[in-house]
Parts: C-alpha cells; structure tokens; sequence
C-alpha cells in the first residue's frame, strides 16, 4: 500500500538548480535510493528527514510534503 503522504521533492530539485537526487541525498545524509522510494511516493521519510529535506529547499515542510490520505 502505498504511504498517504504526497511530496513535492521532484519539482522542488528541478526549481534548485536541477537538484540530483545523489545531491539532496548527499546534503542530508541519505542515499540516493532512499530519496527516490520517497520522491515516488513508496516511502514515508521520518519526521527528522522531512525537515532535513525542506531545510535544504529553505520552505516548510507543508510545502514539500502534503497528506493525501
């Protein structure tokens, strides 16, 4: 089942410079496949990464990620 939880990460890289995947995994301490299972939706960051990804696109953390469920 895939996790309520709806991101804007892809835009929001794309918006940064075409932000990599590999380089907002690098800036916040996570793999690359980890940032990808979250951009597609198949998993849900804990809370402490979902601030780490918005601290790194300087917006709130609604702004990156919205319930959907």
């Amino acid at each position: 089942m895939t996790p309520p939880i709806a991101n804007q990460i892809r835009r929001l890289r794309f918006e940064h410079g075409e932000m990599t995947q590999s380089d907002l995994a690098e800036r916040i301490g996570m793999t690359r496949q980890t940032i990808a299972a979250i951009e597609a939706g198949k998993y849900s960051p804990s809370l402490e990464a979902a601030f780490r990804i918005s601290r790194v696109f300087e917006v709130g953390v609604e702004d990156v990620f919205q319930w959907a469920g």
